[in-house]
């Protein structure tokens, strides 16, 4: 066995030389969209290879007509009761087209998630919108789905704006915090009202550090949140929380002095979890106005699952406020998007942050970030970043000013673009794995096979993965219910012509990764497929 093993080495070292000796830092940019109408301040992507794309309503005209002269009439809206522009709009990944929805109620500042069925929850937002639940059930025939808006009869029991959606194990959604609340709810809703929930208003100081709280479900079911410096161990269950965990030095990390989490790839046994918070603004930039206040560019990483929890500090390579990150295929995490000095709010950044980072946590503390390839599109306040079924990484937005406006420093961006992370460079292709047969659904615990064909050999030793990526709901630098789960590969056959069947385990329970549709890759040496969505059920 070790000839394999010392080639795939040869192989990793030579990917290393590639990367620290190329005169250009790693990664590729592309325009897809130029003009794609309305600035997505929220933003998903669904099973169908279509990306949803959502504003607030009540700012009066987007850049995006609603088709055949139909209107909004809203009495309630703050700039336009009859209004004929679209808000939200649906991007098709495989022709780059727009086409406009229609949402009826206030938007700014909402939450969501998909439901195990994948159609997209959306919860609260502003104004007569604050208390609403809206639904939208992605088609094949881009043409035929629309934004439902649920009766009065299912909805929030309080308005909520600036929260945060989680799905739970049994496919439910909990509702966290939000301005002014210090509470948790759930779709569908829970006789009684809303859950007390003390955290969140003792979370916040006199800005009000604790808006779109970090919410994270572990694998063994409890909840981490995280708002300002502070964070628990919530057993929703029970409505206890089990732990209060240390301080995360450095001032306040969420909204409005908000940096960025996520939760690394779960794996092995999946009884450790870890996760990791970025960046932030400085302490009162939000009050002060302060558009130069210097971000911060340090890192807390701790793993939530120990039973001595300790926050282990790092520095990325650049300061950041509001940087969306992005789990890779690879487990990798990728930084990008948000600006070097202010706080989020209109008008409140300047210093746009255009390269991105590379997070590899796998690597020893002091070598884990690399800088990558610059943008040119500063993306600020309302910008949103999603990982794509085929590894690149789509950004949408930016709205530094109350309305639609293009003739100021940042102006309102409606272009759309994706970044391609290495992996994808064409010095990788022989290694890219092609997926040919996949099973559409999978049930916990089983044994399933994906076959794929490799223009290299994949070698018995050499490192060959499935990972089940969720599509998470991107906003305010937070992408709600984002996970990564690297399954159990217990064989790899090869068969004929460079064709190989893998075995696979699917994921044990819904704790580990709740119900609902992800995007499964294979990943060769670190290079991913294309993912093909697969619906994980009971």
């Amino acid at each position: 066995m070790a000839a394999p093993i010392f080639f795939c080495l040869q192989l990793l070292c030579f990917a290393f030389t590639v990367i620290r000796t190329r005169a250009q830092p790693p990664g590729t940019w592309e325009l897809l969209v130029q003009n794609a109408g309305i600035a997505s301040m929220h933003t998903a992507v669904t099973r169908w290879n279509t990306v949803v794309l959502i504003d607030r309503t009540d700012i009066g005209a987007s850049n995006l007509s609603l088709p055949n002269g139909v209107c909004r009439i809203d009495p309630n809206d703050l700039a336009l009761t009859t209004d004929c522009y679209a808000h939200s709009a649906l991007l098709d990944l495989e022709t780059n087209t727009i086409r406009p929805l229609m949402i009826l109620t206030d938007t700014w500042c909402s939450s969501g998630h998909f439901l195990p069925d994948g159609t997209l929850l959306h919860s609260g937002g502003w104004n007569d919108g604050n208390t609403k639940f809206r639904t939208f059930t992605p088609c094949i025939n881009t043409s035929a789905c629309d934004w439902e808006e649920l009766p009065n009869t299912t909805s929030l029991y309080q308005g909520r704006w600036y929260a945060t959606n989680q799905i739970l194990p049994d496919g439910s959604i909990i509702i966290v915090g939000g301005i002014g609340i210090s509470s948790v709810e759930y779709y569908p809703p829970k006789p009684g009202g809303a859950i007390n929930f003390p955290f969140l208003a003792n979370a916040g100081d006199n800005e009000g550090d604790n808006m779109y709280p970090y919410v994270h479900l572990l694998p063994q079911g409890n909840l981490f949140i995280f708002a300002n410096n502070q964070s628990v161990l919530y057993d929703y269950v029970n409505n206890t929380i089990v732990l209060d965990f240390p301080q995360l030095e450095g001032g306040p990390r969420s909204y409005p002095s908000a940096g960025s989490s996520a939760m690394l790839a779960l794996e092995g046994n999946y009884s450790t979890a870890t996760i990791i918070i970025c960046g932030g603004a400085q302490y009162d930039a939000f009050n002060n106005q302060s558009v130069n206040s210097t971000a911060k560019g340090s890192c807390g990483r701790i793993v939530a699952t120990d039973p001595n929890p300790v926050w282990e500090m790092e520095e990325m390579p650049l300061v950041r406020i509001m940087g969306d990150m992005v789990m890779l295929p690879t487990g990798d995490i990728l930084i990008i998007n948000g600006a070097q000095a202010g706080s989020q709010g209109y008008g409140l950044a300047t210093n746009p942050c255009l390269n991105p980072v590379l997070y590899q946590p796998d690597q020893p503390e002091g070598s884990r970030f690399m800088t990558l390839n610059p943008g040119s599109i500063p993306r600020l306040y309302h910008s949103t970043a999603n990982l794509l079924p085929d590894g690149r990484v789509l950004l949408a937005g930016s709205n530094t000013h109350y309305y639609y406006t293009f003739d100021w420093d940042f102006p309102t961006e409606l272009r759309i673009e994706a970044f391609s992370p290495e992996y994808l460079a064409a010095d990788n292709v022989n290694l890219r794995p092609v997926v040919t047969k996949t099973p559409k659904t999978v049930q916990y615990g089983n044994l399933y096979n994906v076959y794929v064909t490799v223009l290299s050999p994949i070698l018995e030793d050499c490192e060959v993965e499935v990972n089940f990526a969720s599509a998470p709901f991107a906003t305010h630098s937070f992408s709600q219910g984002q996970r990564l789960v690297k399954l159990g590969v217990t064989r790899v056959v090869s068969q004929v012509n460079g064709d190989y069947r893998i075995v696979f385990q699917a994921p044990p329970n819904g704790m580990v990764a709740p119900p609902g549709y992800y995007m499964m890759f294979v990943v060769n040496q670190g290079v991913p497929s294309v993912a093909r969505w697969v619906q994980l059920t009971s």
